[in-house]
């Protein structure tokens, strides 16, 4: 099994962008923070991290997550069945993931202050340990979470509007936390209100 720079050269960075943003009453993911598409942040983020490889799950308004993201070094995968869940958005961009590809950051797409660094600091502890690597702040757990390979058959098994979280619980053996000194491991955007804090 590889360990150190080398598994560390072989991250995949999956931001989930298919969601309708139903709460919201209008695309979330296209709102500006700092100036920036909120799904273009994030995007920015990935490509900034040790991640090789970035590949963003579209699905509602897909032309214009795929506008908003234009020039950028990223790969598409789109899923027509978004509506059913973000289960299934996670299965359809896990299989678009390279094949070299030994471990994926997953990232959902309405979290824009996540920074190069919370993602380098997963890859980090990776590189150093083959476990479900969670970034935790005050023993909160947040996101991305890293998964190693061995995980994305389960992961794709998975169904409904739930992520990967079941999977953390059931093999607390196999999972790592790395502590992080930021909120933005848990500051996403589901309502107006929660959108307008992460804009000021």
């Amino acid at each position: 099994m590889e360990s150190g720079p080398a598994r560390e050269a072989h991250i995949a960075a999956l931001i989930l962008a298919a969601g309708s943003s139903r709460r919201m009453g209008s695309n979330k993911l296209l709102a500006p923070v700092d100036g920036t598409a909120m799904v273009a942040r994030v995007a920015d983020a990935a490509i900034a991290s040790r991640c090789a490889w970035v590949t963003v799950v579209t699905g509602f308004d897909a032309e214009r997550i795929r506008a908003a993201l234009a020039g950028r070094r990223v790969a598409f995968a789109h899923n027509p069945d978004h509506a059913e869940g973000m289960a299934g958005s996670l299965a359809l961009g896990l299989a678009a993931l390279p094949e070299e590809a030994s471990a994926a950051v997953v990232l959902l797409a309405d979290m824009p202050r996540i920074e190069p660094a919370h993602i380098d600091a997963l890859i980090a502890a990776y590189a150093a340990r083959d476990a479900v690597i969670v970034p935790v702040r005050a023993g909160r757990r947040g996101n991305p979470v890293l998964w190693p390979r061995r995980f994305f058959a389960r992961m794709a098994g998975l169904s409904g509007d739930r992520g990967a979280r079941s999977l953390i619980e059931a093999c607390p053996a196999e999972v790592l936390a790395v502590e992080v000194d930021s909120d933005a491991i848990f500051l996403d955007a589901d309502t107006p209100a929660e959108l307008a804090a992460l804009q000021q």
